[in-house]
């Protein structure tokens, strides 16, 4: 497994920790995938389409030995099979799962683009990526992506919800 990758998990319809326990188990499950640290997670406010329920964020850190494009075909997959409708752009879900950064590569094709691109706007995907690692550079830059995450505006919307001692060597999330 030699491939890193960052993901971004968040809900905000119905039981959203078992949404996110449920996806996390989704991908413990696949051969080709370890978890190797979680981040706390988050309540945050919603953001685009704002008349919605708070959701639930949080990172994830992951080695695999799935290309990105397999990766982004498994977190669709596991999206699908938790049933997640996407009724329009930034509504209401019962889980997301985004690929943040994989490597340190930069990808753009039709499906996938890499590192994410709003990314670096959004203090919902930030606070829980530099909690995983304060480390990460943009990829292609030396620039840490904790840089990014001190010019965001919208820190004040994003409030810890539940404390994860980050290593998943368990299986278990913080419980």
């Amino acid at each position: 497994m030699n491939n890193k990758a960052f993901l971004s998990l968040g809900t905000n319809i119905e039981d959203r920790d078992a949404n996110l326990q449920l996806a996390l188990r989704s991908l413990r499950s696949h051969e080709e995938i370890k978890i190797e640290k979680l981040s706390s997670i988050y309540e945050t406010d919603p953001v685009g389409y704002t008349d919605q329920a708070a959701f639930l964020n949080m990172a994830v850190q992951l080695a695999t030995s799935l290309s990105a494009e397999a990766l982004l075909e498994l977190c669709l997959s596991i999206e699908q099979q938790l049933g997640r409708i996407r009724e329009f752009k930034w509504g209401p879900r019962i889980i997301d799962l985004d690929i943040l950064l994989y490597n340190q590569d930069n990808i753009k094709s039709e499906k996938l683009i890499v590192p994410h691109p709003r990314m670096c706007e959004r203090a919902f995907v930030l606070i829980p990526l530099v909690e995983i690692d304060s480390t990460i550079c943009f990829p292609g830059t030396d620039i840490p992506l904790e840089d990014a995450l001190s010019s965001v505006q919208e820190r004040k919307g994003v409030r810890l919800w539940k404390q994860i001692n980050g290593e998943d060597e368990s299986g278990l999330s913080g419980n």
